[in-house]
């Protein structure tokens, strides 16, 4: 259960990044005026996964279209799509020697299709290059518009992840302009393309991931696990929420790490099939670590 809330635990405490594998992957990726969502969003294992060279690249600019509570990407009126964008991700990730991308966005609700068109010309780009490279994309909701799922579906990720991110009961206050029960029914349409995917096309995995600490109870926590199972998502996340600034929702309780030890049993105990309850887990902590993973298990069938 939740600790007593009385400063940041050390099991939280991160160091600064400074390794020349650092260093490396950021100047890489300014160098081809690409964002990460591990900047923007200030993760705190963004020392740790860059060192390593895996980073969740992020699309359509660094202006996002909604004010969540939680989140430290600046809100305002983006700019126009860049439509070079998929062949500059395409040259660092050729630059880095990847084998695993993850690609996310701001939300664009300016646009006609939320921004689906570009997720989907960056999955093309990325498997014109080399067919090997796993790809993982982390959509927003889309706002339902007509057709943006599908086209993001149609392009072939490995990996489709859109996160809850809360309990339903928070949305009001974290994320005001989201809908819970439409990202569940995003999250069931995304399974039941998979689910009909033809034999010979590569598989897709589902994956949600939710946050702790923004005033959740428990069972609160578990009836969110039950209605992503219901909704037939695969993989899961959970982190605990750190603040990233006063002006954000705030830390309503820090979790201990055998919380979230037990979340992940009784989440692998409900079908979830792969896992990552830690409370520096983020959307995608060891994303590359899970896909290839997968992947090997299926091939050995």
């Amino acid at each position: 259960m939740p600790s007593p809330l009385a400063g940041k635990p050390r099991w939280l405490r991160s160091r600064a990044p400074t390794s020349p594998e650092f260093l490396k992957l950021r100047n890489v990726v300014r160098g081809n005026r690409l964002h990460t969502v591990c900047e923007s969003a200030t993760c705190p294992n963004i020392g740790r996964c860059w060192h390593e060279g895996s980073a969740a690249f992020m699309i359509l600019g660094g202006i996002c279209t909604r004010n969540c509570a939680f989140c430290d990407i600046p809100t305002g009126h983006p700019e126009p799509i860049d439509h070079q964008e998929p062949a500059r991700l395409v040259e660092a990730v050729q630059a880095l020697s990847l084998r695993h991308v993850v690609i996310t966005s701001v939300d664009r609700d300016d646009l006609d299709d939320g921004g689906a068109r570009q997720f989907a010309a960056c999955v093309e780009a990325l498997r014109r290059h080399d067919e090997t490279v796993t790809i993982e994309v982390l959509t927003p909701d889309f706002r339902g518009k007509a057709g943006a799922l599908q086209s993001v579906l149609a392009s072939g990720p490995d990996v489709f992840n859109h996160n809850v991110e809360t309990v339903p009961s928070l949305y009001r206050d974290v994320r005001p302009a989201a809908d819970y029960r439409g990202s569940l029914d995003l999250l069931a349409t995304a399974a039941d393309w998979a689910a009909h995917l033809p034999t010979e096309q590569r598989p897709m995995a589902i994956k949600s991931g939710l946050m702790l600490g923004l005033g959740e109870s428990w069972q609160e926590i578990l009836t969110t696990l039950d209605d992503l199972r219901t909704a037939n998502v695969e993989w899961l996340t959970v982190g605990q929420y750190l603040r990233p600034g006063l002006e954000h929702h705030p830390v309503v309780a820090y979790w201990l790490p055998e919380a979230f030890e037990e979340l992940k049993q009784h989440a692998l105990n409900m079908g979830f099939t792969h896992v990552e309850s830690h409370p520096l887990a983020r959307s995608s902590f060891h994303a590359e670590q899970a896909v290839h993973t997968t992947h090997s298990s299926q091939q050995d069938l």
